[in-house]
Formats: C-alpha cells, sequence, structure tokens
C-alpha cells in the first residue's frame, strides 16, 4: 500500500514490546495500492507485515482482521493476525488502528497460465465455505450503495462517452440489484480485491493470500467476478482469455458447485465487478489522498474491461 503515515524504527522501539516478536530490526514501506500504509517488518522473531488503516476506523476493523484469523484457523493460507500480551488484533500507532500479521512466503505470479487459474479457483471456493459459520457481518463497504454516492463525484471530470457508459451502467446494476436472480445469489464474507498482486505463489503451487482490508459481506460470485477480471485477461486489451476463465471457474465449482442463480447472474456480475473498479480508480484519480509513495491506477484499464464484458459473453458458469 500506499505510505501515508510514516513510521521509523525509532516509533516502534517501545511499541512493539506489546507483542512477543522482540526487537523491531528493519522496517521498509510497501509502496504498491493506495488504501493504507503498510510495511514489511523484521524482528528478531521473524518476518511480519505492519499496517496502519487510514480509512477504516476502530469499530469496522475488527471484521477484517477477525475474519483472517477465523480463515487462518480453517487452513486457508492467509496472513494471521499477531494478538499483543492483552489479546487485542487492533492496537493504537500515531493515533491510528494498526495491526500485525504474518507474512507469507512465495511471490505473486504476474503471468498467470492455466494452472494457477485453477490453484486460485480452488482456493476462493475454499474460502467462501471456510466463511459459511463466520459470526460477524459487515457489508462490502465498496458495493452499490458506495457506486450510487460515488458516481456523481466523478461525472464533472469525464467527458461525454465516458458520463454516458457510467450512468448506464450503473443504472443497469441497481435494476439487476434489486431483481430475483441477485437475491437468489448465496451470500458470506468475500475478499473483494482478489487481484494477481494480493496471492501468492511457491512455483505453481499457491502460497498464501492476503490484503482483505476490502471485504465484506457479499454475493460469492461478485468475488468471483473480481477474480476473473484480473486473473483471466489479457492486460492490454481487457479481452477474456477462456482457457484462464475455464481452468478457474471449472477448479471452483469442483470444490463449491455453482447454483442455477449464478449460472444466470455470471454476465451481470462480470460487468459489476468491472464497473465498482473503474469507479474507485476514478474516483482515486480525481479525488486524490496525499500520501508517500502513491502512484493512482489508471482507471481506463478497467473502462476497457467494462466494454468487453458489455460487448462480449464470457465463458458461461452451469449449475
Amino acid at each position: 500500500m500506499a505510505v501515508f503515515t510514516s513510521v521509523t524504527l525509532d516509533d516502534l522501539s517501545q511499541w512493539i514490546k506489546q507483542f512477543p516478536l522482540g526487537k523491531a530490526l528493519a522496517l521498509k514501506g510497501i509502496a504498491s495500492g493506495i488504501e493504507n500504509s503498510n510495511f514489511f517488518l523484521t524482528t528478531e522473531r521473524g518476518e511480519f507485515v505492519l499496517t496502519i488503516f487510514e480509512n477504516l476506523d476502530f469499530e469496522q476493523l475488527p471484521f477484517y482482521v477477525q475474519l483472517m484469523r477465523h480463515l487462518s484457523e480453517r487452513g486457508i493460507p492467509v496472513p494471521a493476525p499477531v494478538p499483543n500480551d492483552q489479546g487485542e488484533l487492533v492496537m493504537a500507532l500515531h493515533g491510528k488502528p494498526a495491526v500485525v500479521v504474518s507474512k507469507l512466503d512465495g511471490s505473486s505470479q504476474m503471468d498467470p497460465q492455466p494452472v494457477h487459474c485453477a490453484e486460485v479457483g480452488t482456493m476462493l471456493a475454499k474460502m467462501h465455505l471456510a466463511g459459511r459459520d463466520f459470526p460477524l457481518r459487515q457489508p462490502n463497504l465498496r458495493g452499490l450503495d458506495w457506486w450510487i454516492e460515488t458516481v456523481p463525484k466523478v461525472l464533472p471530470f469525464l467527458d461525454a462517452d465516458e458520463a454516458v457508459l457510467l450512468e448506464s451502467e450503473l443504472a443497469f446494476q441497481r435494476g439487476f440489484a434489486a431483481g430475483p436472480v441477485y437475491a437468489g445469489l448465496a451470500q458470506g464474507p468475500v475478499h473483494a480485491d482478489l487481484f494477481r498482486n494480493n496471492v501468492m505463489f511457491v512455483g505453481e503451487r499457491l502460497s498464501g493470500c492476503f490484503d482483505f482490508y476490502f471485504a465484506g459481506w457479499d454475493s460469492w460470485l461478485f468475488d468471483i467476478a473480481v477474480t476473473v477480471n484480473d486473473w483471466c485477461i489479457d492486460l492490454d486489451t481487457g479481452r477474456l482469455d477462456q482457457d484462464r476463465v475455464l481452468a478457474l471457474t471449472r477448479a471452483y465449482h469442483a470444490a463449491r458447485p455453482f447454483t442455477e442463480a449464478e449460472a444466470q447472474a455470471w454476465q451481470p456480475m462480470l460487468r459489476a465487478a468491472a464497473l465498482r473498479f473503474w469507479l474507485s480508480r476514478l474516483y482515486d484519480l480525481h479525488r486524490p489522498r496525499e500520501a508517500e509513495m502513491l502512484t493512482p491506477h489508471d482507471p481506463t484499464h478497467f473502462e476497457r474491461v467494462l466494454r468487453e464484458r458489455i460487448a462480449v459473453p464470457a465463458p458461461g458458469i452451469t449449475a
């Protein structure tokens, strides 16, 4: 993530004593992303990740960190939050909520092949199943309500063609969300941001996924659509790669079979997932916050993806 809040080793010298981690030995800011301040943290006990939250507050954070703990305890390879000596997972640092989590092995696969997509599909299905008994509920904070609120904020910055596309797609998604097919979709905790850079591999084996701070309660199909729209496309054109789409969705289906409602909702949900990220990138570009190491993502990428999803049907999924 971008670094909004600067932290030094001196800042951590006393703060770190509340954890069973020993002394802090090294700290390095992580430049990717645009939401929170993240650092690689080396201590006498190993490698960890320190996150300081810039938008989420102390009341919202239990959902995210407890979800990671819940999934980790059920064998899903996600970062495990480290409790302090009082058993707390969220602590104040520079007046903002902060957490320390375990660091995953491996590296991101930025040129995924069908074998990697199949691994992601299997893991995502297992994650959804593991979250069925998670007791906390919190909406997807970048869901439909946020889209309705945010579209008027970015429209003044768009040309006529972009504005027509944005407003028409929002109207389509509002209608779809109000219909019976959407109402029949299976729901639960979702990652909602499972891009290539949020998954780690050792060779062809998926070793973990991270960055749960857009997670929320939503349809599982939305989570799959977000994932397919990143893992299974040509990045230059936004076009889907059929082999990768089928590898991911078939692997998911083998672990958690799709429902009839999900098969019917697949094409609209791929459009919804594209709209969500086009809109958030428009907002980050035109309504930026100051941060060290901040480089907003190009919104035109997901504009292309959305236009592709409208124009060209994706390989279908079957119940």
